[in-house]
């Protein structure tokens, strides 16, 4: 009962989230739970379990008097969150690469490889960013910069849903494993400024292909 239960809330997820980033659900409108069971032949219970788990995602916002909307998804934000993103991380990533070990870039393949495997896999598309994260830090945490790392981490979580939406829309998949792979390499072979230019480039053509798409379906 308990496997079946999380497989409908599961399914009901991916369709929500499906539809807000293809923008069949549009910024700002409510999601009104009956109606959502209805549609999708389920109960209200893992309508509310998959609204509870999309709002932790960024792309659902619980107001008062309004209940559940699907969250603003900003060009504006996606610009200044990527921007800053390639300062900082560049920036670590420059301070990490003399300091790297074999056991970081082992570590930071097997994540690779895992984000690789999960991509095949449509039930995990909510590890990809995690993972995504996990590889990034790695490579950064050498650099010694706590601090800059915690900032880092922070930018991260709070670009997350536009993370998913790259994976999910903007080709993000296709170019995640092979430019992780190049930096990876850039990394091991101590090229700094190669990977310094390679890592600004993952980044910033990331907010730009979202942007795109955004800047598309704000038109419609």
């Amino acid at each position: 009962m308990t496997v079946e239960y999380k497989t409908r809330t599961q399914v009901v997820v991916e369709e929500i989230r499906k539809r807000i980033l293809s923008g069949s659900i549009k910024a700002g409108e409510p999601l009104r739970q009956a109606a959502l069971a209805e549609e999708l032949n389920v109960s209200r219970i893992p309508v509310r379990e998959a609204l509870l788990q999309l709002e932790a995602e960024g792309l659902v916002e619980f107001e008062a008097h309004k209940g559940a909307t699907a969250t603003r998804l900003s060009a504006e934000q996606v610009t200044e969150l990527f921007e800053l993103r390639a300062l900082l991380e560049c920036d670590l990533l420059r301070r990490a690469i003399p300091l790297m070990t074999d056991e970081v870039f082992k570590a930071a393949d097997r994540v690779r490889l895992k984000m690789t495997a999960a991509f095949e896999k449509s039930d995990e598309i909510i590890s990809w960013s995690e993972l995504n994260t996990e590889f990034h830090l790695t490579l950064y945490r050498p650099a010694g910069r706590h601090k800059t790392v915690e900032l880092v981490h922070n930018l991260m979580i709070n670009s997350d849903r536009y993370i998913r939406f790259h994976l999910l829309l903007a080709g993000g998949v296709t170019k995640a494993d092979p430019e992780h792979h190049a930096l990876l390499q850039l990394c091991q072979s101590k090229d700094i400024e190669g990977a310094c230019q390679l890592l600004q480039q993952h980044i910033l053509e990331a907010a730009n292909e979202i942007n795109t798409i955004l800047v598309r379906s704000e038109s419609r």
